[in-house]
């Protein structure tokens, strides 16, 4: 039915989506592999060379004979009133007899290529007009009879004397001796060589084989001690490996596994650190909101319920504040500080909008919030999330620290010359001393004394997010202040100041 086929077809294409699953290979099958492969391929090359090498060892002897017996039939051919003859004595006839396995053939021809003896189906050789090779014993490959021969043949000049030659030196009269054989004792040889050559090679091969099985094996069992000793590790052992007790060729593999334990580590200890404050600063507001609540519910006078529910509404807001900064920290501790990730910004308009977050605040406060703009762009890079938190963190903190009637300046500019973009947040409160200000940077710092509430996390968020940034922060008391007894702040965070791009600046 077509119904029935839909829910396969639907399978099918599920199962067709679905990601392939990568096969995992084995070091040592691969290293085995590449050393085997070669080896196999390259010994049937060894064989097809061998065999070559054999048959030339073999022919060696055997043309060596058939060159003496051609020789020796030569000596015997001559010139008998104008006509070739051949006087074969006993022991050159005992030269050509044929033995149990090659069968020998002669053949004598006359300077026209006319038969004088032995077997008149033998053919001639090609032509050769060089004279040098008169007298020369030369070899050839033919067929006889059906079989593969192989033939000796020299051309003898039939002018023996010296004064014959004397009369027709341009015209010699030549003789053709030829000696021919089977091959079959040449093959019976050269297969006996290529036994005595392949034979062992049986026996070498699988001992070649185990040998680099076994090399192997202690090659890479520093591999396994190494996989040994870290799953004899304990779970909360961090510690580098030992590179030293490696090979030179896994070094770099264990010092980029120590170079992932230490930033293993660096996260699992910014990790604990971060439970251990978020857990011993929130004990006392917390505490702080089950005492109100406890109080009120004990309470029956109205106004004494209303004050205990003021204060725990004021608990937890300071909660709530603390739990954003921690989150805050947290956020910007592990942030990655890849330039990659960093987008072009443009730091006075992203200053205005995060001063006009907090201008609602700072009325509440009966405070002066400013922002002095730039009459030009000012382009960084950075993530704009983080730089919003960090000016957000300092604006906090002066808006905090601020008696009311004061005031806060929030500044953008930039150093063409020195290639810096700077932002300043300048105040007109109780101001920090000196030997305070190196410490109010630290995380839970507040200086003794300070009728505030700060959690004292939000310059520590404001560093975290500068050293993310590769950025200054300097502090300073604020140069215009007058009275000594509110010198003030001026917080300057310095960036780096990119390259500025044509575009309408449409700020305010």
């Amino acid at each position: 039915m077509p119904g029935a086929a839909t829910p396969r077809k639907k399978r099918r294409a599920a199962i067709a989506t679905q990601p392939e699953e990568r096969i995992q290979r084995s070091l040592f099958g691969e290293i085995l592999d590449w050393m085997l492969a070669p080896l196999l391929l390259l010994w049937p090359m060894s064989i097809a060379i061998t065999y070559l090498i054999a048959q030339s060892i073999a022919n060696q002897p055997f043309d060596r004979a058939l060159e003496d017996s051609v020789t020796v039939l030569a000596q015997q051919v001559s010139e008998l009133n104008g006509k070739v003859v051949a006087r074969l004595p006993v022991s050159a006839r005992d030269l050509l007899r044929a033995d149990d396995v090659d069968n020998i053939y002669y053949k004598i021809s006359g300077p026209r290529g006319e038969f004088v003896e032995g077997d008149n189906d033998m053919s001639l050789p090609p032509p050769d007009d060089d004279k040098q090779n008169i007298g020369t014993v030369q070899f050839r490959n033919d067929i006889l009879h059906g079989s593969d021969v192989r033939i000796a043949y020299v051309q003898v000049d039939l002018r023996r004397t010296q004064a014959q030659r004397m009369a027709a030196p341009n015209t010699p009269k030549l003789a053709t001796v030829q000696v021919g054989e089977t091959l079959e004792k040449r093959a019976q040889l050269a297969n006996e060589i290529i036994k005595g050559v392949i034979l062992p090679q049986f026996i070498i091969l699988p001992v070649a084989l185990a040998l680099v099985w076994f090399a192997l094996s202690r090659g890479l069992s520093p591999l396994s001690e190494l996989q040994q000793r870290i799953r004899a590790r304990r779970p909360d052992d961090l510690s580098p490996i030992d590179s030293r007790q490696v090979p030179e060729e896994i070094s770099p593999l264990v010092r980029s596994l120590n170079d992932m334990l230490t930033r293993l580590s660096q996260t699992i200890v910014i990790q604990k650190r971060f439970i251990a404050d978020a857990a011993h600063q929130m004990k006392t507001p917390l505490a702080g909101m089950r005492m109100q609540s406890e109080l009120a519910l004990r309470q029956s006078d109205p106004v004494d319920v209303r004050r205990s529910l003021e204060q725990l509404a004021k608990s937890s807001e300071s909660a709530t504040r603390l739990v954003n900064q921690l989150l805050s920290l947290a956020r910007a501790e592990n942030q990655l500080p890849q330039i990659s990730s960093f987008v072009p910004i443009e730091l006075s308009e992203l200053a205005r909008n995060v001063v006009q977050d907090w201008v609602q605040m700072s009325f509440t406060q009966r405070i002066d919030l400013g922002f002095e703009q730039p009459g030009h762009p000012i382009m960084i890079s950075g993530n704009p999330l983080m730089l919003r938190e960090m000016l957000s963190n300092l604006l906090d903190n002066a808006l905090h620290y601020t008696p009311p009637e004061g005031s806060v300046t929030v500044r953008a500019r930039s150093d063409e010359a020195a290639g810096l973009a700077i932002l300043e947040v300048e105040d007109t409160g109780p101001g920090i001393a000196v030997s305070e200000r190196q410490h109010v940077f630290e995380r839970f710092y507040r200086i003794l004394g300070t009728p505030s509430s700060g959690s004292g996390l939000g310059l520590a968020i404001v560093r975290e997010i500068a050293q993310q940034h590769h950025a200054e922060v300097e502090l300073s008391h604020n140069p215009h202040c007058e009275d000594p007894k509110h010198p003030g702040c001026l917080f300057r965070v310095t960036l780096q100041l990119t390259a500025r791009t044509n575009f309408i600046d449409d700020i305010g």
